[in-house]
């Protein structure tokens, strides 16, 4: 079997990619450099020439050689393109030998994968407050959401620490405490606001506090992580094994949250699962793009003992219900795992028609004295 065609896709800000063999098998993945997804696009028919006639069943040699191609640069679209090649590899495996791609890791440690929902928010606690008592009533035994107005940059200092404790204690007297809450800060504090902050939410029992300043360096994660006396997470914008190796080393963390589809693919996340294991680390990895990069977390998720919760969209919603046969489904809280050979779907083709590339647009916010608000 030899790799004849790679194909991409773009279905609004979903990056998709179709490898095809010579024997017609195709498999898909999904990128996750969702803000320049065209330069991962780019990167993906850079790679073309060089992977036309490999044989597909060699997924950890093809991993090393794009990786290393071209003397090893780092960035979010060679991430991305590799994460969505690797995974479309994994899924002709499972279709070559009509196997899903979870009992070719070792199969189920697990029947289930627990759900933490996503889309939990409001402007004031009572709104919170609401939009949480809703995920429960369907279901969900976790959730995250994120304590702070949009207009962060415009608030003090106090009423950001205040408003945003409040905004957890209605969000825990909602659910009561047989539920976990995640608390998501989106990088909008500088390291002391949100050591002072994790302090002043810790009675709630926040399941982690993720992201609390911008992912620029493992060392200052590390300075937070060690004032913290609540769960850290971290990991979303990071690819493979040697940045998660020094977070788990370095950075006191509790969860790594790696991208299926920017953290290496299936290939990576597999090896950063089994880093956060002898870590005692556990992993809730990110995820909110399209439902291959869903299916993916499931086949690792099924089948890795450190993998907890996994983040969930609503993918019975357009366009993501459109783009394959079947989305993975979630039963009382817990995503049920496919039985179908590969990622258990497949790609449907007219839904790139439906819903034409749109891309991201979102400018840096400007605090009220003109500078870009990176705190």
């Amino acid at each position: 079997m030899k790799i004849e065609q790679i194909e991409t896709f773009f279905v609004d800000r979903y990056l998709v990619v179709r490898i095809t063999t010579d024997d017609g098998t195709q498999g898909i993945g999904e990128s996750c450099y969702w803000s320049y997804p065209k330069a991962a696009e780019a990167t993906i028919q850079a790679w073309e020439p060089v992977l036309k006639g490999m044989d597909p069943g060699d997924i950890e040699h093809i991993f090393n050689y794009l990786f290393r191609y071209n003397g090893a640069f780092r960035s979010n679209s060679i991430g991305g393109a590799l994460s969505a090649i690797d995974t479309a590899l994994w899924d002709i495996k499972g279709k070559r030998l009509q196997a899903p791609i979870w009992d070719l890791l070792g199969g189920k440690v697990r029947q289930k994968v627990r759900a933490i929902a996503l889309g939990v928010g409001g402007d004031t606690p009572d709104e919170c407050a609401v939009a949480a008592k809703k995920v429960k009533d369907q279901g969900f035994t976790a959730l995250k959401f994120t304590p702070m107005l949009k207009n962060w940059p415009e608030q003090r200092y106090g009423s950001m620490i205040k408003l945003g404790t409040e905004m957890v204690e209605a969000v825990r007297e909602a659910v009561g405490w047989d539920f976990d809450i995640g608390v998501e800060i989106h990088r909008n504090m500088k390291p002391a606001e949100a050591v002072v902050f994790a302090d002043s939410i810790a009675k709630y029992h926040p399941y982690f506090v993720e992201d609390p300043i911008v992912p620029d360096s493992v060392v200052a994660m590390g300075e937070v992580g060690a004032k913290f006396r609540v769960p850290l997470a971290i990991g979303e914008r990071n690819f493979g094994v040697y940045e998660f190796r020094e977070f788990a080393q370095l950075s006191n963390c509790a969860f790594f949250k790696p991208d299926i589809a920017a953290a290496g693919g299936i290939t990576a996340c597999k090896k950063i699962a089994a880093i956060a294991e002898s870590f005692h680390v556990k992993i809730a990895p990110h995820n909110f793009q399209g439902p291959i990069a869903t299916a993916a977390c499931i086949q690792l998720g099924i089948s890795s003992l450190s993998w907890d919760v996994q983040e969930s969209v609503n993918e019975n919603e357009s366009p993501r219900v459109d783009m394959v046969d079947e989305v993975v489904q979630i039963k009382d809280g817990y995503y049920i795992p496919s039985e179908r050979p590969g990622l258990g779907m497949e790609f449907n083709e007219k839904s790139a028609e439906m819903f034409p590339f749109k891309p991201a647009e979102i400018p840096p916010p400007i605090a009220e004295d003109g500078s870009v608000a990176l705190k």
